[in-house]
């Protein structure tokens, strides 16, 4: 069947599901632990999405690649036990997924997070069937980087589109040739995913099917 695309690339947290309470409980773990002040879950809706080293040097201030690390560690201490269940998948993703699939197109997840948790969190919701493989991040590799050795590996081209919540999913596929599509209804706002001009810019979930099937 021809296809718009080679691949749909998906992020995780705030496109496929809304994580906010794992992550920020198991953020306010690790902060605690090497005694940093917790913070109000409103207040860490900007760390949803970004690789975890970079959110946890904006929240404490530190440098040091082998502290963030620590921070990480043990922020994955909480998460792996209990926080990655504490996630809801949003409203109409598991029917568009079903769509987009059945209408013969191939669908991959590229996250920021851990690959083994992003596939926990697909198979909680059932939709892990729906995904021809995981990508996960690594600790101290940007977005466009995971992106640029997803190409390097001819795991996808550059005729795929990538989909997601935040600026740096839009920034991710410019930086690469990709084509994309930012989604309202997770972390980033109208504006910042304009202003990454993404080729298209959906509002809910069940404009997946009908707009990148076309």
């Amino acid at each position: 069947m021809n296809t718009p695309h080679d691949f749909i690339l998906f992020d995780l947290d705030g496109t496929l599901s809304d994580p906010l309470l794992g992550i920020g409980r198991s953020i306010n773990f690790a902060l605690a632990h090497f005694g940093y002040p917790e913070r109000e879950l409103d207040d860490l809706k900007p760390c949803i999405g970004p690789p975890l080293d970079q959110s946890f040097a904006a929240l404490t201030g530190t440098t040091s690649p082998a502290h963030l690390t620590e921070l990480v560690v043990k922020y994955r201490e909480r998460y792996a036990e209990i926080g990655y269940a504490e996630n809801v998948i949003y409203a109409g993703i598991a029917d568009a997924l079903a769509q987009l699939h059945g209408h013969g197109l191939k669908l991959a997840v590229c996250t920021s997070k851990r690959a083994d948790f992003a596939e926990r969190i697909l198979e909680m919701f059932d939709i892990h069937p729906y995904f021809e493989f995981v990508s996960g991040g690594e600790i101290g590799t940007h977005k466009w980087q995971q992106m640029a050795g997803l190409l390097a590996q001819n795991r996808v081209s550059k005729a795929s589109l990538m989909v997601g919540d935040r600026y740096f999913d839009m920034q991710a596929a410019s930086r690469n040739g990709l084509a994309a599509a930012g989604v309202l209804w997770g972390f980033g706002s109208a504006e910042e995913l304009a202003a990454e001009q993404p080729r298209y810019l959906l509002h809910e979930p069940g404009e997946l099917f009908p707009v990148l099937a076309g």
